[in-house]
């Protein structure tokens, strides 16, 4: 059995702080804003069925029992000290944390404190740049005020995320927008937006990411379910600029992902919940993202929102999948114990704490 007694948890969200019934728990399940098929539960899922089997024993409970009775006991031990519970359970040492979605979500702090674990803030490009437009109403203002905003971030947050493949897809021209493109952009935005609406605009998206790239912190990338080799361009043009890329969520193209990784030097891909979502078929997912991608460009991370069980399941099925593939190879003799042992420990934490420059076990 492979050693990785705590994880660095690079790219998630807060828990919910309310209690939940089953169908905002199940909902949580899903890969889908829709409802289930009929007469069917999110619990149906890979994600559901890993929920059972890992998280009753820790509220006291058989694995695998029905979803009724784990949600029974959660109630009856209420929503913080079954949060506790799990996510102390987790063996995740640190929290890296978008604060970017809507909800009732813990801020860092108090996922850390749940968790007795240290916590820090991802920022989110896109709805900084929303916040900055509510209060900015000519264009030369927006403008400075988004760089003023983004770099004024970077002082504080660990990293930034940007989700401009889900406002406009992968293919975003790579090079930094010119000014003039930049101010047109911003003066449609400003005329045409309601408050608070959301930033979908190509030019604006791609002028975020440069100047979070300026910024030197570590940029993360949320793929979608897009082809990342898409991001091929933009990843050679920000060579050698001093800012890492971290690819999340590539699943189904985690191959790809993992070629990025292997082509440039400053290109790193997150496990996610990928190890999850396919269940018995983790270690092999796991394998293949091992062929292609060096060791030092893997992050473990569970990209879990709302409920502590994601953490939960996430770890625990990063841990067995870890362990089936490098039993396997060092049984065969072709790694050494002593090579897997280090490499669990580099995709666990180590990984992580070199990019976002983390003290081992108290932070920054």
């Amino acid at each position: 059995m492979i050693d990785t007694p705590t994880l660095v948890d690079q790219y998630c969200h807060g828990v919910l702080r309310t209690e939940l019934g089953l169908g905002t728990f199940e909902a949580h399940l899903g890969r889908t804003a829709g409802p289930p098929a009929p007469g069917t539960t999110f619990f149906d899922t890979q994600t559901g069925f890993a929920v059972r089997r890992w998280c009753p024993p820790l509220l006291g409970l058989e694995p695998h029992c029905p979803p009724a009775r784990y949600l029974a006991r959660r109630r009856e031990l209420g929503v913080i000290e079954s949060g506790r519970r799990l996510l102390r359970a987790s063996g995740i040492s640190t929290y890296l944390v978008d604060t970017g979605l809507p909800g009732d979500l813990t801020p860092p702090a108090e996922i850390a404190a749940t968790g007795a674990a240290e916590a820090h803030e991802i920022v989110r490009l896109e709805l900084l740049a929303e916040q900055v437009a509510d209060t900015s109403g000519t264009v030369d203002a927006l403008l400075a005020n988004l760089a003023e905003a983004v770099h004024g971030a970077a002082a504080s947050a660990v990293a930034f995320i940007s989700v401009a493949a889900l406002r406009c897809g992968l293919s975003l021209a790579p090079e930094p927008p010119g000014p003039g493109e930049v101010r047109g952009a911003a003066s449609r935005w400003l005329t045409r937006r309601p408050v608070g609406g959301r930033l979908t605009d190509p030019v604006l998206l791609r002028h975020l990411l440069w100047i979070a790239i300026s910024s030197g912190r570590p940029l993360q990338l949320h793929v979608g379910i897009e082809d990342p080799t898409q991001l091929g361009e933009f990843a050679a043009a920000t060579s050698g600029l001093g800012t890492e890329l971290i690819l999340l969520h590539g699943y189904p193209y985690h191959r790809q992902a993992a070629h990025l990784t292997s082509v440039f030097p400053h290109v790193y891909a997150d496990l996610g919940p990928v190890l999850v979502q396919t269940g018995p078929r983790a270690a092999a997912i796991l394998a293949e993202i091992l062929e292609l991608a060096p060791f030092g460009k893997l992050l473990f991370s569970s990209g879990a929102h709302g409920l502590p069980e994601l953490h939960v399941v996430a770890a625990s099925s990063f841990r067995e999948a870890l362990s089936r593939v490098l039993a396997e190879w060092t049984g065969g003799g072709a790694w050494s114990r002593t090579d897997a042992q280090r490499v669990a420990g580099m995709i666990a934490a180590g990984n992580a704490r070199r990019v976002y420059g983390l003290a081992a076990g108290d932070g920054r």
